[in-house]
């Protein structure tokens, strides 16, 4: 593996129906690509030797003979590769016949896997000429001149991850030998098939195998017959389908004319950070043992992924906007809804600075004033100017409270914090930690008396990012009554605002399309000439699409920085240098380490994605771990 990886195809061979010598030599030829793309496992449709739709030619012994004959001369091939290769044939065994998966590497026979659910219907008639799984007890076979394991309870290993096989049908069963595979270890499921083409069911296909996937947490690699097969009286477009944890991550044409490999990386690592947090995930003790068959590592260490990764994990695609923008707004207005009537506040009391993260809580606040039927003017907004406040966010913050009508109000922060400079003996031209923190707490303060004042709750606007990087001032905005933007990471927040911006009345969408446009800042260092922001988090910690993609990999899956780095420097290299996303994620990991002691007493706030650091359930750490290193 290659940091976690391990390379896959599905192969799909042209095929010419019982013609074996043609169909082993489509066959090589498809082994010798995989081959040279450094594929390290690949898989071949079911009965893909002799072709699927043999019909009664299967009970001829001239075509099983070919098969077997076929086979050996794929193991003479094998000799001289290093993929492990997965065909399939029917294979006779005593007086009975198998549909078959054959397993082979580096010229030997490793396994062999017969199906274990045979369809039959008004399309399929498998039972006419195959015997299921279940009808022998033999548990190896003399093949090729070998002894070769045969049985569904094949578990293929090298020393970092496990596959298993089914076939076909055995997906469409309620319960699929790939659950119990996985149960006993195998992050990869593949699967020789060869299902025909029906209006609506392609789609369907893909559900079942992205379910399968996601219910084993294993990558699933399927591999459907194709072009050469016969079309008497059903057609097969030839699917080669990879899929992981949930997600489709490569898939073929269909029905084209030519041979096809889809080839893809399953992430071992990721699959097994979900297992572990999945305490459901054990061995059934009730199942048959299973057999452990040794595979040959394949050590590539300079192959390119071939998969993409996001930049922007967080974000929701644009095609599933609409639905996920609601039910993100959804989810933080039900938070605030009760924690407001459960409190009986008379009041809402929120900072605005004209910012993105203020703009996005008071949009919450709205909408659950909205919802519970609340007048907006129970909604206080206060905008606190201090020595780095532009006339930009000034104005924005202005403009958009009065936009959307609720109890605005003005409040300087300037004399107090002059005067709270001489209380300290601070000299007010010393732009320092103290120079900006104080600011930030004198907003807390009026915030927290304001709320006294009108028997009201303080509503925080920091969101998840922040909190990530502890960037906020320690019982400043750090604080507040119920934290509505805890859930939301910074690009999340970027998106979230870009769409209501699309769903309000034209003058606060204008409002919020210029918020968008306005750097983030805390304002808390002096404006330079024309009242141009200079003060730019962005510039002082690191771009933010950064961080989060670090965030969401370093506590989704519990990846190392190592592996971090590399799916960073895989999703962001035509924007960032390498040696820039080393440098700020170094930035990332201090700071996440060094800060946990503001995450220990943070807010109540609702949880929105998989990803929360809530002290009180999603995120326990020591306040004192050591940072990890680089």
């Amino acid at each position: 593996m290659k940091n976690g990886f391990v390379r896959v195809a599905a192969a799909v061979p042209e095929i010419r129906v019982a013609d074996c010598a043609f169909n082993i030599s489509r066959i090589s030829a498809l082994i010798q690509n995989a081959e040279a793309e450094k594929v390290q496992i690949v898989c071949f449709p079911e009965l893909s030797v002799t072709g699927y739709t043999c019909g009664d030619l299967f009970f001829q012994q001239k075509l099983i003979a070919d098969a077997e004959e076929a086979l050996k001369q794929l193991q003479l091939i094998t000799f001289s590769t290093t993929a492990v290769v997965i065909v399939g044939l029917p294979l006779r065994i005593q007086n009975q016949l198998f549909n078959t998966a054959v397993v082979l590497q580096s010229g030997k026979i490793l396994g062999i896997v017969p199906k274990t659910h045979l369809p039959n219907n008004n399309e399929f008639y498998e039972k006419r000429w195959f015997s299921p799984s279940s009808a022998t007890k033999v548990e190896s076979i003399t093949i090729a001149d070998q002894q070769v394991p045969f049985g569904t309870n094949l578990l293929f290993s090298d020393t970092q991850f496990s596959f298993a096989i089914e076939l076909c049908e055995d997906l469409w069963v309620p319960i699929p030998p790939s659950s119990q595979h996985a149960m006993h270890g195998a992050e990869i499921i593949f699967n020789l098939s060869a299902s025909n083409e029906l209006i609506g069911k392609n789609n369907y296909l893909r559900q079942l195998v992205e379910q399968q996937s996601a219910r084993c947490n294993a990558g699933y690699v399927y591999a459907s017959a194709g072009f050469g097969e016969s079309t008497t009286d059903v057609v097969y477009a030839g699917n080669g389908l990879i899929a992981e944890n949930g997600k489709m991550i490569a898939s073929s044409e269909r029905f084209t004319f030519e041979e096809q490999l889809i080839v893809s990386e399953i992430d071992i690592e990721r699959l097994h950070a979900e297992r572990i947090r999945n305490t459901n995930f054990c061995n059934d003790k009730s199942a048959q043992d299973y057999r452990i068959i040794k595979i040959e590592d394949a050590h590539y260490k300079d192959f390119k992924l071939k998969r993409t990764f996001e930049k922007h994990p967080f974000v929701p695609s644009l095609s599933n906007r609409e639905k996920s923008c609601e039910e993100i707004f959804s989810i933080q207005v039900g938070g605030l809804a009760k924690r407001w009537k459960h409190t009986n506040s008379e009041t809402l009391v929120l900072g605005i600075s004209g910012g993105l993260d203020s703009t996005l809580a008071l949009l919450v606040c709205v909408k659950t004033a909205d919802k519970l039927g609340y007048d907006r003017k129970r909604i206080t907004g206060i905008t606190m100017p201090g020595f780095g406040t532009t006339d930009r966010t000034y104005t924005n913050a202005v403009n958009l409270m009065q936009s959307l009508g609720i109890n605005a109000m003005e409040i300087s922060i300037k004399d107090a914090c002059i005067q709270h400079f001489k209380d300290i003996d601070h000299n007010p031209e010393l732009h320092n930690i103290t120079y900006e923190n104080t600011q930030a707490r004198e907003r807390t303060q009026i915030l927290m008396d304001m709320a006294n004042k009108q028997n009201g709750m303080v509503i925080g606007t920091g969101d998840l990012s922040e909190q990530a990087l502890g960037w906020a001032t320690y019982n400043g905005d750090h604080m507040s009554m119920y934290g509505v933007n805890s859930g939301i990471p910074k690009t999340l927040v970027r998106f979230l605002v870009d769409w209501a911006a699309q769903s309000l009345d034209s003058v606060s969408s204008e409002i919020l399309k210029d918020v968008l446009k306005t750097p983030v800042s805390p304002e808390l260092l002096p404006a330079g000439k024309d009242g141009v922001i200079l003060q730019k988090t962005e510039d002082v910690i690191g771009p933010y699409e950064l961080h989060d993609f670090f965030l969401y990999y370093f506590i989704r899956f519990g990846f190392s920085p190592e592996k971090i780095l590399f799916l960073a420097i895989n999703a962001f290299e035509d924007i960032y240098p390498t040696d820039v996303i080393e440098k700020w994620l170094k930035m990332f990991i201090r700071r996440f380490f060094s800060q946990q002691f503001k995450r220990s007493c943070m807010p109540d706030g609702p949880k929105v994605g998989s990803i929360n650091l809530s002290p009180r359930g999603d995120w326990r750490m020591p306040s004192d771990a050591v940072a990890f290193k680089i």
